[in-house]
């Protein structure tokens, strides 16, 4: 199998955070999965690099890896506006033209708005400077509140968690639902959170323990199949429907109901990935009722059928 060429671009001072998010997903070699990536580093000359946090890091290609990239990532570029050199700003854009995938995490968006990759398109960055991406580059849709936009050929992510959300969302565009989820179980995180979900602009006052939505949440992955509504949630987090949909606000960015219909979607790309269970048995099983409601949610939330979804991504082939 030809393994899918990642390049980080960096610039100093580089946050070391922010690559640690793209090397993780994509370059951490593990025992009990595919290695379907390779991921190197490079920056516009090679050799020492300044980070963020005083050590210097040594850089080991220049721009002329981004030639063979397939996806190009630039995790973070500081400070946030500041002009990428020319020599940067071409390789970029002739990555893109020759068909490589490029991804800004953080405020890289700015430097993809520089090359020109965002304009007449939506795009996001860290809350903090999306006003000043919108005043510097007005061809830009800056949209504020969520965490990544992903055009296919170029995206964007808000501050650097959602940079990981990102990271992990294109892994499951590229091999599915399960190794995705499956990575992100390595990193202890949670498998998936939607592009569309909110920043976190201004954090609530810290929940006291028993506020936790945890135990619900994980009570109702465990009862897909259930008629589980919005109504029983609250009814066994104990809260009025009213509060509980403000605690999955404060503390998923997101309402019950549409978290509720993201773990039944990918429960049933899970199952279209790792069975030959039929499409009604399936719908059934997460709590969609029927096949023709699953093909719906599917092309409705993915662009896609099931049955050209389990064709791409089938372990059982």
């Amino acid at each position: 199998m030809d393994r899918h060429r990642v390049v980080a671009l960096l610039n100093p001072p580089q946050s070391p955070f922010e690559l640690a998010c793209a090397a993780e997903v994509f370059g951490t070699v593990r025992q009990d999965a595919p290695a379907p990536y390779t991921f190197r580093i490079c920056a516009e000359r090679a050799g020492p690099l300044r980070t963020t946090v005083g050590y210097t890091m040594l850089v080991d290609a220049g721009l002329e890896a981004l030639q063979e990239a397939d996806t190009v990532i630039i995790p973070g570029w500081q400070p946030a506006g500041a002009p990428a050199p020319p020599a940067v700003v071409e390789a970029l854009r002739d990555a893109h033209q020759r068909g490589a995938r490029v991804v800004a995490i953080c405020t890289a968006a700015f430097v993809l708005a520089q090359a020109g990759l965002l304009d007449g398109r939506r795009a996001t960055t860290h809350w903090r400077h999306t006003a000043q991406l919108a005043a510097a580059f007005p061809k830009v849709q800056v949209d504020p509140d969520v965490l990544y936009v992903d055009h296919g050929d170029v995206a964007t992510s808000a501050g650097t968690g959602a940079g990981i959300d990102l990271c992990l969302h294109l892994v499951r565009s590229d091999h599915g639902a399960a190794y995705a989820a499956q990575i992100a179980r390595n990193m202890v995180l949670p498998p998936h959170r939607e592009g569309s979900q909110l920043q976190y602009a201004a954090q609530p006052a810290p929940s006291r323990p028993d506020e936790s939505l945890a135990p619900t949440l994980e009570w109702a992955t465990t009862q897909l199949d259930a008629r589980l509504t919005v109504d029983r949630l609250a009814e066994r987090a104990g809260l009025s429907s009213r509060t509980l949909a403000r605690r999955f606000t404060e503390q998923l960015g997101t309402s019950p109901g549409r978290w509720l219909l993201g773990q039944r979607l990918d429960a049933a790309r899970v199952l279209l990935e790792q069975t030959d269970l039929p499409v009604e048995a399936i719908a059934t099983r997460v709590g969609l009722a029927s096949a023709v409601n699953l093909r719906r949610r599917f092309r409705d939330h993915l662009g896609t059928t099931p049955g050209a979804y389990r064709r791409t991504f089938s372990e059982t082939r």
